[in-house]
């Protein structure tokens, strides 16, 4: 489990003094407990990706907010954040795959979007970031 993990992780960020591992860890491990106290019983596997996925989601709109307002030092520290909540999610579909899946569900769903989409993200479940797959089906549905 990922929660379990972090604990361990986030002692030995401790002890290296490792300040923004540190954070990003507490951080994680704060929104785990919220997520499990929300749903009332132990996260899955799965739950628990999810909640990573949605903090590295607010990493990635940050970066580009700071990077549209100049602010180098704040996305810098972003990045590193995303950097360590990268460690806990699964790895990234490359280009060529993400396209196989998209070219499968478009065949699938009969070229609807909304209906393409779903098929898509039930396939690549935190492997691929949203925006680049409603890319990816706009780019195959025309």
């Amino acid at each position: 489990m990922i929660a379990d993990t972090i604990q361990k992780q986030i002692i030995e960020a401790l002890k290296a003094r490792d300040e923004i591992r540190l954070s990003t860890l507490r951080m994680l491990s704060s929104a785990l407990n919220y997520d499990r106290i929300a749903k009332q019983h132990v996260l899955s596997t799965e739950e628990e990706l999810a909640v990573v996925n949605k903090e590295a989601k607010k990493r990635r709109d940050a970066i580009e907010i700071y990077d549209k307002a100049g602010e180098a030092a704040r996305s810098a520290k972003e990045k590193k954040e995303l950097a360590i909540l990268k460690d806990y999610l699964p790895k990234e579909l490359s280009g060529v795959e993400l396209e196989e899946i998209v070219s499968s569900a478009v065949a699938e769903s009969g070229g609807d979007f909304g209906r393409t989409m779903g098929l898509v993200m039930a396939k690549v479940k935190g492997r691929a970031d949203g925006a680049k797959v409603a890319r990816v089906v706009k780019g195959k549905l025309g």
